[in-house]
C-alpha cells in the first residue's frame, strides 16, 4: 500500500474551459484541498483553462495532439519536469498511453456513473444527452485511475445525483457538475492519504465516506 503524501504536487491536464481546473484552484486557495497545483498542460493554445491557470500564477505548457504518434510521450515528458505526485485530467479529451512510472498516478473525472455511459466519444454534453435518452433517473460522476483505454480504470470515488426532474442536458449537466466539485477533491484526498490498494482492477481505499446521493435542488 502506498504511503500518505502530505500536500501532493499535482499537474492538471485540460483541453477546454477549465471549469474543473478552476474548482481545484479555488479549493486549494480556500485551504479545503491540501495539494499544490504546480503546472497545467493544455492541448489547445486557445483553451480557456490556459487563462485560468495563468491568472492563478500556475505555469502552463501547451502540447498539441499532432503529431499523434508521440503525443503521450510529449505530455508525460512535460509532466516529469514538474516532479509531480499525481496527474489530474480535467476536461482532457485525448486518449493517453500511461507510462509505467505513472501507473496508478493519473486520475480522471467522468460525468456519469461508470461503467454506464463511458467510452470513446462519451464526454460532456454527449454523456448527458445519452443519459436523458436512456430515461435513467440517477446519474452522477466517477473519479477513476486512468489506464490505456477510455473510462475503464479502477474507480476511486463516485457521487450519485437524482435527475428525475431534469428535462434537458443542461439541467443534468448542472446537477452533475455540483457533484463533480465535491467528488474530485474527495478522491484526491483519498488517494493522497495512502493505505489503499488495487486488486483485481478494483480500488480498495478504506471506509466509505457516507451518503453520496445528491438531490437536484
Amino acid at each position: 500500500m502506498p504511503p500518505a503524501i502530505l500536500c501532493p504536487r499535482v499537474a492538471v491536464l485540460a483541453s477546454g474551459g477549465g471549469t474543473t481546473l478552476q474548482n481545484l484552484l479555488d479549493r486549494v486557495a480556500a485551504g479545503t484541498l491540501d495539494a499544490r497545483i504546480v503546472g497545467v498542460v493544455a492541448s489547445r493554445p486557445d483553451a480557456f483553462a490556459v487563462q485560468r491557470a495563468r491568472r492563478a500564477g500556475v505555469p502552463v505548457e501547451v502540447i498539441e495532439p499532432t503529431p499523434r504518434a508521440d503525443f503521450s510521450e510529449r505530455v508525460f515528458a512535460a509532466v516529469r519536469l514538474l516532479t509531480v505526485d499525481y496527474v489530474l485530467l480535467a476536461g482532457w479529451l485525448h486518449l493517453l498511453a500511461v507510462p509505467d512510472d505513472f501507473r496508478l498516478r493519473v486520475l480522471n473525472i467522468h460525468p456519469s456513473l461508470l461503467p454506464a455511459f463511458g467510452g470513446k466519444g462519451m464526454y460532456g454534453r454527449h454523456v448527458h444527452e445519452a443519459v436523458l435518452a436512456a430515461g435513467v433517473k440517477v446519474s452522477g460522476c466517477t473519479v477513476h485511475f486512468v489506464d490505456d483505454t477510455y473510462d475503464t480504470g479502477p474507480i476511486v470515488e463516485q457521487r450519485a445525483v437524482d435527475i428525475a426532474d431534469c428535462a434537458t442536458p443542461d439541467e443534468v449537466a448542472a446537477a452533475v457538475s455540483a457533484a463533480e466539485c465535491e467528488a474530485y477533491p474527495a478522491a484526491i484526498r483519498r488517494v493522497a492519504a495512502g493505505r489503499w490498494r488495487v486488486a483485481g482492477g478494483h480500488f480498495d481505499g478504506g471506509a466509505d465516506a457516507g451518503d453520496r446521493t445528491t438531490r437536484k435542488p
